[in-house]
């Protein structure tokens, strides 16, 4: 009989960190709850479990930043990206049973979830508090018996805590989504995913220019000169000296494969610092 892929994720069940899980490796998954970021890959790295999600951008708020410098912790570790998955962001506000939205005070969830829901928040008399997960601040309502307290979370949280829906789609939009990096030992048990051969494959690098004019335009150059596209720059401050700062980039692109590889040998002659942090299949939008 197959063991179930042991997965780690961020939050308590019914987040959509675990979603991502499910999306990603089906219903038989054994989802594991863990309270941060850092812990995911903690229990990546001590092999406490096969694979983790991490949650690495929101469609509405961006980059999720803690993620991209676990990444840069994590890789000397052998933690690398093996696959993504996009989940959709619907939310709803629950709160016990037998209230109504006019009863409600004290509005909690995660930062990113109210900074999605503001348009919904916006000009209530309501006070409104961060947690550190939407399923968490669901459970807490939840354990708690606390009445006139909603929270901002999935829906799938009110059938899980026992709590009622007092309205739908308080998100702003109806396009939002949360991209989730799969990630996993080097040469571990879960290797990269590649449903077809005809899958488009993308490569999330980070590297480090020198102190020199010119050197950031000669590095970005290494790509557009053998065709190689970006799908995404981002800078985030160095850790080694103050002021200065790595970049992360997408890469439409296979490292393996002959082009991208020529174009990333042609970097690393030009960068301080050049890490690969995987290849893996695009996740569907």
């Amino acid at each position: 009989m197959v063991q179930p892929i042991t997965v780690a994720y961020q939050g308590e069940p019914g987040a959509f960190s675990e979603e991502a899980v499910l999306a990603y490796f089906g219903e038989d998954a054994d989802a594991t709850a863990v309270p941060t970021w850092r812990a995911v890959f903690e229990a990546v790295h001590r092999d406490r479990a096969e694979a983790g999600v991490v949650a690495i951008e929101s469609s509405a708020g961006g980059s999720v930043r803690e993620t991209y410098d676990l990444l840069g912790e994590y890789f000397d570790h052998g933690v690398r990206i093996v696959g993504e998955v996009s989940v959709p962001v619907r939310l709803v506000l629950v709160a016990l049973p037998g209230q109504s939205i006019d009863e409600m005070e004290r509005i909690y969830s995660h930062t990113q979830a109210l900074a999605q829901a503001d348009e919904f928040l916006r000009g209530r008399p309501w006070q409104v508090m961060t947690t550190y997960n939407t399923a968490g601040a669901a459970r807490m309502i939840a354990e708690g018996r606390e009445r006139k307290a909603g929270a901002i979370a999935s829906p799938r949280v009110a059938g899980l805590y026992g709590l009622e829906v007092l309205a739908e789609n308080v998100q702003t939009g109806d396009d939002n989504r949360t991209r989730f990096a799969v990630i996993a030992l080097q040469g571990g048990s879960v290797g990269v995913r590649r449903p077809s051969p005809d899958q488009p494959m993308k490569t999330t690098l980070v590297f480090a220019v020198r102190n020199v004019p010119g050197s950031l335009h000669r590095c970005l150059g290494a790509f557009a000169a053998r065709g190689v596209n970006l799908s995404r720059l981002e800078s985030r401050p160095a850790r080694t000296a103050r002021w200065e700062y790595v970049f992360w980039v997408d890469l439409d692109a296979d490292a393996a494969d002959p082009v991208c590889a020529a174009a990333l040998a042609d970097l690393r002659a030009e960068a301080q610092m050049v890490r690969v942090l995987g290849s893996y299949a695009r996740g569907e939008d």
